[in-house]
């Protein structure tokens, strides 16, 4: 057998090469910048800038807090309690760009809901800028992508912010904030 085997690979080799019908791969380059900071969309009056932030769902504030600063050696912010949301946020500075850490502040919070489907708490939304808030929330609806408030509210940040569903952007909750 070893023989046998021997003297197809000696026939396949001196033919072309064992390998010879298969095509070479052509390596594929492919350009990513992010030196270009915002995308306007075709005929929009309005910019998508940075991501701002990706916000996490977590049943232990202060728990997750000290995991981000001690372990980690992340730079943390006090908690802030924002009651219009129904949400206490802590921010996590990663340099260049920032996670908030989301806990429900009682239990008609939306963060509430999500962790009693999460237990461990998870990933919720992210939050990217846009130039112009109401702009875009008029030009979004035009395009049938439903936000999950009429007008844009303030942030955590101090800035309006608007919500769209996730079922019109693939899955994902978006947070939109004006820079």
């Amino acid at each position: 057998m070893a023989r046998m085997l021997k003297m197809v690979t000696a026939a396949a080799v001196s033919a072309g090469g064992l390998f010879s019908v298969l095509p070479a791969p052509v390596p594929t380059v492919r350009a990513f910048t992010t030196s270009q900071s915002s995308h306007r969309a075709a005929g929009a009056v309005w910019t998508l800038g940075r991501l701002n932030h990706v916000a996490v769902a977590v049943p232990d504030l202060e728990k997750a807090r000290a995991f981000y600063r001690d372990v980690l050696g992340a730079q943390v912010s006090e908690v802030s309690p924002l009651p219009e949301h129904g949400v206490s946020v802590v921010f996590v500075n990663l340099g260049n760009t920032k996670m908030e850490l989301l806990h429900p502040l009682g239990s008609d919070s939306p963060i509430a809901g999500f962790l009693q489907k999460n237990k461990a708490g998870g990933m919720h939304h992210v939050c990217i800028e846009v130039d112009n808030i109401n702009a875009a929330v008029r030009d979004l609806k035009e395009k049938k992508i439903r936000s999950l408030s009429e007008e844009a509210k303030i942030g955590a940040h101090g800035k309006p912010v608007v919500f769209l569903h996730p079922k019109d952007c693939g899955g994902v909750l978006v947070e939109l904030e004006e820079a």
